[in-house]
């Protein structure tokens, strides 16, 4: 195993389909939605497809492994509205780490992965250091 699929290897957790149950400041009540997760070729990747039943949140795309130079892993994302994405990715003793560094929309990510259901939580900064609750996401298994 490389050392790029061992730090892969943490995700396995993730792998099958999962229904989701997300909440939002911007937005009134629950988002349900399913998302999947799957090795990409060769095991070298992790595909994540993620559908919501809300107008006003977008189908998104993700690949997550080893970026083109350097260490580390990334998520390159994209979704429904044309949005493009790539966040630093990191996975160390069951929590799952995400975050993005742009200037005027910083955001952060993260989940304590578990087999069966897990929840996530998500923040965004407009001002550096101003961080602010944004999407919040339980997860609950339904296909390995």
């Amino acid at each position: 195993m490389s050392a790029d699929q061992a730090s892969l290897h943490g995700f396995q957790v993730l792998i099958g389909t999962w229904e989701t149950v997300a909440t939002h400041p911007m937005i009134e009540g629950a988002i349900p939605g399913t998302v999947t997760f799957e090795w990409g070729p060769g095991g070298q990747f992790v595909v994540q497809r993620t559908q919501n039943d809300h107008e006003q949140v977008p189908d998104a795309t993700a690949v997550i492994g080893p970026p083109e130079d350097g260490d580390g892993m990334v998520m390159e994302y994209f979704d429904s509205r044309g949005v493009r994405r790539t966040y630093g990715v990191s996975l160390d003793a069951g929590v799952m780490r995400w975050w993005r560094h742009e200037p005027g929309f910083e955001q952060r990510y993260s989940a304590v992965l578990a087999p069966g259901a897990f929840e996530a939580s998500g923040q965004l900064a407009r001002n550096p250091g101003e961080w602010e609750d944004d999407l919040h996401v339980t997860y609950r298994r339904v296909e390995d």
